[in-house]
């Protein structure tokens, strides 16, 4: 059965990857970013639905769509309303990076990934809330990520708005259950994307360290988004997508002694490293 999907996000990395998925289906996609450019094909790993305003099953639909704005909110909701009459899905999938040892982020960078990694998530859930409500139905996708449940040292500012997608996300499973809205948080590792091309922040150490997980990574966007489907088809209220964060995760509940060790270690080595 085809579905009605808004995708933010949606033309790089993990976002063109689901857009991908989705029609791939046969589902009806508006994809939205900061830009309406449609990605390369090495981003999504498999062939591109072309980009058309055609409502057929299967096709793609882009729209800027900056996530900070209530306005573009306000403006998707009237387009998916009066092109769609309704959405089946919604999936808030743009993020930043960002982060650092706490006394080296400023308060704009903490107030930036907020704004966007968090708010914008809330934002998406609270324009389209009245309408699963009418529907009686839908389902939203938050994309978390494993910093969300899992949070090293020298992240502060990224592990807590990933960690407040994830409480956000509980809370509205709970809260909309009633209406038959359903809500699943993803929590992936690191896979090759191009997150890091958004990081902010003056802790160099930091900067590096995570690119180089990035981009060693042998997990891609592609994989990450199968799994999403996957699991929004199964129902999961949250999706571990990778092995790495399922292994992670399980360790931390298991044998929190040993995580808290471990993460004394990173932060220990993060000292030496940078002398400071």
């Amino acid at each position: 059965m085809s579905r009605r999907v808004l995708v933010t996000g949606g033309a790089s990395g993990l976002g063109a990857a689901l857009v991908e998925r989705f029609a791939a289906r046969g589902d009806r996609v508006l994809s939205c970013d900061l830009t309406d450019a449609v990605p390369e094909l090495s981003e999504v790993g498999s062939a591109w639905a072309p980009s058309t305003s055609d409502n057929s099953a299967g096709q793609v639909v882009r729209r800027v769509l900056d996530v900070r704005s209530d306005d573009d909110w306000a403006d998707a909701r009237s387009w998916v309303e009066q092109e769609w009459g309704g959405l089946d899905v919604l999936v808030n999938n743009a993020g930043v990076a960002g982060g650092g040892r706490i006394e080296l982020t400023s308060m704009a960078d903490w107030q930036w990934i907020l704004e966007i990694n968090l708010l914008g998530v809330v934002r998406g859930v609270r324009t389209f809330t009245p309408v699963f409500k009418a529907q009686d139905s839908g389902w939203i996708v938050n994309t978390a990520s494993l910093a969300g449940l899992v949070h090293p040292p020298g992240m502060g500012s990224y592990n807590a708005s990933k960690a407040a997608v994830v409480a956000f996300s509980e809370t509205v499973s709970h809260e909309l259950a009633p209406y038959g809205v359903g809500c699943t948080a993803v929590c992936p590792s690191y896979f090759r994307t191009n997150l890091m091309s958004s990081m902010r922040g003056d802790d160099t150490d930091l900067a590096a360290s995570m690119s180089t997980l990035v981009t060693d990574s042998p997990i891609s966007a592609g994989e990450i988004a199968d799994a999403v489907l996957e699991g929004v088809e199964r129902g999961d209220s949250l999706v571990l997508p990778d092995q790495p964060a399922r292994d992670a995760h399980a360790w931390k509940l298991a044998d929190r002694a040993g995580y808290d060790q471990f993460m004394a270690g990173t932060a220990a080595r993060m000292r030496e490293r940078t002398g400071g």
